[in-house]
């Protein structure tokens, strides 16, 4: 056989190897998991759903006890709950508006459902200075704050409930894509801030802490979130810089700099909302343990980087080789991360993990996701 025909012969081998692992995951999670990782398969990766059928898993999803939850603490005006930012102690963990309709966009829920679209109504009718917002009535704006803001939050739940065709949050879109333009156009972190003297304390014995200039850009772990869940913004171009600005982040030769973060300056010190630091990693280290983080992973994927990052390709790679004969991922993963769904956190679909297959679909069903943004098979 000719060299050629022998490489031709080795790809097509190679991708049909792919193809059987990705075949026998769906096949497992159809078989195993929860009617919204079902329906995510058949419509999201398979594309291939009759109208009954979607009917029904939409139903059955609806019908499940955290949504019925959700739909119960619905008021009037659509807002969920009486919280914004997560929970507090007039609002369960699941009770508030952004978890809520994060809950529903990760569930899949479909956009027409009336309880995701009156809670869409309410980011429409409510006042970003509305109480409800648990800012004390003040706007945090985030073009102002960089890595901050209640409107930031908001766009992110828009972003993830799949309303920035309805909604528009074209310019926050672009505010995420100016963030991290930002890391390529100075050295770090620190040009961005300012150095002040606070407090001493067990964490931070010099009592030093920073603050960004007002009217600057830093990204954060909402900006993030804008831009894994939408496509307006995908130019060859901007996956590019995108690519560059993670690299950069990811850098652990500044151990100085690893970890060092800032807050926003409103006349007091105010935490943002998790904005990035040196030492971006994929991986959750525990006591010499290392697991991967499959939301980061997933996200960075869906911005289509890939094929840009080498550290991204390596644990992809890793998932993809922890796939065993039964299309389950076997791979060490941070558990914390995917567990439950909050603010800054969870990723689950299954009603519960008290039965050790419900956490492996949930956990092969993120790898399978992996899997297919990386155009993998």
């Amino acid at each position: 056989m000719p060299p050629v025909w022998i490489c031709v012969y080795e790809e097509k081998l190679y991708f049909m190897q792919e193809k059987n692992m990705k075949e026998k995951m769906i096949k497992f999670l159809l078989e195993n998991a929860g009617s919204s990782i079902k329906y995510r398969i058949k419509k999201e990766i398979l594309n291939d759903i009759s109208a009954e059928e979607e009917n029904e898993l939409q139903e059955k999803i609806m019908s499940e006890p955290l949504s019925q939850l959700i739909v119960r603490c619905q008021k009037e005006n659509g807002w969920l709950g009486n919280g914004f930012h997560g929970g507090n102690s007039n609002a369960g963990p699941y009770e508030n508006q952004e978890v809520g309709t994060k809950y529903f966009g990760e569930k899949g829920v479909r956009k027409d459902n009336p309880v995701l679209k009156k809670a869409m109504d309410a980011f429409v009718t409510t006042e970003l200075t509305d109480l409800c917002y648990r800012t004390k009535g003040k706007l945090f704006d985030e073009f102002k704050y960089a890595a901050n803001g209640q409107n930031i939050i908001r766009c992110a739940c828009i972003a993830r409930a799949g309303y920035d065709d309805i909604i528009d949050i074209k310019p926050q879109i672009q505010l995420s894509l100016d963030s991290f333009k930002r890391v390529l156009e100075v050295d770090s972190i620190l040009d961005v801030s300012r150095s002040r003297q606070g407090k001493p304390i067990r964490s931070n014995p010099s009592g030093i802490y920073y603050t960004f200039h007002d009217y600057e850009k830093w990204p954060c772990r909402y900006h993030f979130d804008i831009l894994a869940h939408t496509t307006s913004w995908k130019t060859e171009e901007n996956i590019k810089m995108l690519a560059e600005s993670f690299k950069k982040l990811m850098r652990t030769d500044r151990p100085e700099l690893i970890g060092k973060g800032a807050n926003s300056w409103v006349g007091y010190p105010l935490g943002t909302v998790g904005c990035f630091s040196e030492g971006f990693s994929l991986r959750y280290t525990k006591d010499g343990s290392n697991s991967l983080q499959l939301e980061t992973i997933e996200w960075l994927c869906r911005c289509g980087l890939t094929p840009y990052i080498e550290k991204v390709r390596e644990e992809v790679e890793v998932i993809k080789n922890s796939i065993n004969a039964d299309g389950i991922c076997e791979a060490n993963v941070d558990e914390g991360q995917l567990r439950g769904i909050g603010t800054y956190s969870g990723l689950q679909l299954e009603i519960d993990w008290n039965e050790l297959i419900r956490r492996l679909c949930d956990i092969t069903f993120r790898a399978l996701l992996i899997l297919y943004y990386a155009n993998i098979g």
